[in-house]
């Protein structure tokens, strides 16, 4: 399994109703992308972060499907112009020693497409973690 976890701050001006709509499309991933087997949206507890999600999927094709899927996208375009801070991260039992450089390969090939993608990862204060650019 790789779980894949985000922690988002968001923008003191971010309206409140675009951030309701952000997590209810982030609920709708959950519900609809059918890699994903595992999921949980809310409030983040602990740190420095408004809101968390977390994706459990069953491998790095799964994880793929998931990255790529048109309803993922669509969240990046209406959540990310919300969003000050973000970390992605990921957790996986999976025993193949490549799997970092897959995941990590998975992030770049889905930036390398996607140049509108970029700008929206360019505009956020920070972002650190498993889809970072510079990871």
């Amino acid at each position: 399994m790789i779980y894949h976890q985000i922690r988002l701050a968001m923008r003191p001006d971010a309206p409140q109703d675009k951030v309701h709509e952000a997590l209810d499309l982030l609920r709708r991933m959950g519900r609809e992308i059918d890699a994903v087997e595992h999921w949980a949206v809310g409030r983040d507890i602990g740190g420095d972060f408004d809101y968390g999600a977390l994706f459990a999927v069953k491998d790095v094709e799964a994880y793929r499907a998931y990255m790529h899927a048109p309803l993922h996208r669509r969240v990046d375009e209406i959540g990310l112009p919300l969003v000050r801070n973000m970390v992605s991260q990921d957790l996986t039992d999976d025993e193949d020693p490549g799997i970092a450089d897959k995941i990590r390969k998975i992030h770049a090939d889905r930036f390398a497409g996607d140049p509108a993608l970029v700008a929206l990862i360019e505009n956020l204060g920070s972002y650190e973690g498993s889809g970072a650019p510079n990871s």
